[in-house]
């Protein structure tokens, strides 16, 4: 499958059908840094993606706006 890496922008080839988690674990990197899109999907780290996809990895942004007290 093809693995497309954000921050840098990179693709990563990796081998077989395999669930998300191990994926990851296999490029080292942390399930709670990223979001996993397959398609127009957001996908859970227990999906399997078959060896013919081709899946994103967007890190997660946090933050906003913070509210003082009046």
């Amino acid at each position: 499958m093809k693995v497309i890496l954000r921050n840098p922008r990179r693709e990563v080839a990796v081998t077989g059908n395999r669930r998300v988690k191990d994926i990851l674990r296999e490029l080292e990197i942390l399930p709670e840094t990223v979001l996993v899109i397959c398609g127009d999907d957001l996908i859970t780290a227990d999906h399997v993606v078959r060896d013919d996809a081709t899946i994103e990895l967007r890190p997660v942004m946090s933050g906003g706006s913070r509210k003082d007290p009046p």
